[in-house]
């Protein structure tokens, strides 16, 4: 699969730096493929982060993922975000249900340089569940933008300490891909292991 991102849409996205550094593009996925991506999405029932080892990917997926590390995709994000991830590690997670307790306001962890949310929901007619970029971390209504969860809707920036985000509690299926530059090896490990211990408890519990 070749061509899948619209490099050239992410690549002219206007830089919005109120309340910190990001950049959406309503339709990130190359349109003639998107249904044939989300069709091909893996099936995660439960809430929470997997890593894409943990889940079994159909052939369109699996392109996906592998065409996702590229330098021209990694130069997009230095340019924009004014980070350096060319050499940085790289991980990718899939979320597939949003529990009522997800989407409360947070920032990303500090072993994150940049992170990059794309949508996989073939439509999204809710009013809740869909991301706000939030200018602190006390009201979810205090928003600048809000990005419909798909089909291939993307939100991009740069993890500072005021990279506050979140969305109104929502219950059922949002798909999503999370692809994060991390600050070392290290961190990516342990955020795997984590991630990878917490499905599995799932697993056993359910």
């Amino acid at each position: 699969m070749q061509n899948v991102f619209k490099l050239d849409a992410l690549a002219s996205a206007p830089l919005k730096t109120d309340p910190y550094p990001y950049f959406t593009v309503d339709q990130a996925i190359d349109g003639e493929k998107i249904g044939d991506i989300i069709r091909a999405f893996p099936a995660i029932n439960d809430g929470g982060s997997y890593n894409i080892d943990d889940v079994e990917m159909q052939p369109d997926f699996r392109s996906l993922i592998d065409s996702i590390d590229t330098p021209a995709f990694r130069r997009i994000i230095c340019d924009k975000l004014d980070v350096e991830v060319m050499d940085l590690p790289m991980m990718i997670t899939l979320r597939g249900f949003s529990r009522k307790k997800d989407g409360r306001i947070h920032t990303d962890s500090k072993t994150k340089i940049a992170t990059i949310l794309i949508y996989f929901n073939e439509s999204w007619p809710s009013d809740t569940g869909r991301l706000r970029v939030l200018r602190g971390e006390q009201d979810m209504d205090d928003y600048v933008e809000e990005i419909t969860p798909g089909p291939g809707s993307l939100m991009a920036f740069k993890v500072t300490d005021n990279c506050w985000h979140g969305y109104p509690s929502f219950e059922g299926k949002r798909q999503s891909i999370q692809i994060n530059f991390l600050t070392s090896a290290a961190a990516g490990n342990k955020h795997r292991f984590f991630h990878r211990l917490s499905a599995r408890l799932k697993s056993l519990f359910k």
